[in-house]
């Protein structure tokens, strides 16, 4: 954890682009656990253990959230810095969005933390067209238009820093 632009601290997340062989991005179903009305799709990942590096982050969040194990971790595609409300609390995220590719597409959420129990409804594979026509809220919220040029130019030569969201 860090100090944010307000001074509290700041969780440090690894997030996951997860691409299967026909380059369908896996995204996650999460609502607000009090307000299951309020929901919207967002990529596996989460906040960052004792003394693990952001790419053990990213993997062993995939595997705890989708079972999801074969996976070959590529660059950090974006970095985004974002706070919201969520069950109850304020969360500010320095987040790291890493590019992965796998051919394992099964998904089994056995490993969520309680909270997570509390507040994901499942998995989905999206293309990039469906992702695009999507209606729903999706986060990060330009996700369809950075997946579109992922898929178009290939991964940056660095990190791309994503404009802040603040709910």
């Amino acid at each position: 954890m860090s100090a944010g632009p307000g001074g509290p601290e700041v969780r440090l997340v690894s997030r996951v682009i997860l691409l299967d062989p026909e380059d369908r991005i896996l995204l996650l179903h999460g609502f607000e656990p009090a307000d299951p009305s309020d929901h919207w799709w967002f990529t596996p990942g989460g906040g960052l253990e004792e003394g693990e590096s952001r790419e053990e982050a990213a993997l062993r969040e995939l595997a705890e959230e989708t079972g999801i194990t074969r996976v070959e971790l590529g660059p950090v595609l974006w970095r985004r810095y974002c706070a919201f409300p969520f069950d109850g609390r304020r969360w500010e995220q320095d987040e790291w969005y890493f590019l992965a590719r796998t051919d394992q597409t099964a998904t089994v959420m056995g490993g969520l933390t309680e909270l997570e129990r509390r507040s994901v409804a499942g998995a989905r594979w999206w293309t990039s067209e469906e992702l695009s026509a999507a209606r729903e809220t999706v986060y990060p919220t330009r996700l369809a238009e950075l997946l579109r040029t992922l898929l178009v130019e290939g991964p940056p030569d660095v990190p791309v820093v994503l404009a802040p969201e603040i709910v």
